[in-house]
């Protein structure tokens, strides 16, 4: 499911971001699925470690508390504006967000994107100008 800024865009708010925010049900096999796509489209991790380390729910769990980590980023470098950004740590459940996304048909290829509703709250609890910034975008297409 697409989040963030480029959700953002599709839900017809256009701005700039070099980045794809991602949100997976984070079993270890749809992580190594993933990374193995990510991979041979030559993308790698921006941390200095194994990206395949994700599929384990005690090293994210690591990560999220003792690092910090929101979102584990790869990077390609063929693509400089087109990291991704898989997000590891969401204030709200992945089968919520799920349900409530929209999909969007673009060219034959069915992508589920998060919810204004949804998107909305995940970037008031992110707080950040740019986040900020996109809610009270997103609250004027709500208010329509």
């Amino acid at each position: 499911m697409i989040v963030g800024g480029l959700a953002v865009n599709l839900h017809g708010i256009p701005r700039m971001t070099y980045d794809i925010d991602l949100m997976i049900h984070l079993d270890a096999g749809n992580i190594t699925r993933l990374i193995g796509k990510l991979k041979s489209w030559g993308y790698a991790s921006r941390a200095p470690v194994q990206p395949e380390k994700l599929a384990d729910e005690q090293v994210r769990q690591l990560w999220i508390h003792e690092k910090n980590m929101r979102a584990f980023s790869f990077y390609s470098d063929t693509e400089p504006l087109s990291e991704i950004d898989l997000v590891i740590d969401s204030p709200i459940e992945y089968g919520e967000l799920k349900r409530r996304a929209i999909v969007f048909d673009l060219q034959g290829v069915k992508v589920p994107v998060i919810s204004i509703a949804d998107l909305i709250e995940l970037k008031l609890r992110a707080g950040r100008k740019q986040d900020l910034s996109d809610v009270e975008n997103l609250n004027k297409i709500l208010e329509g």
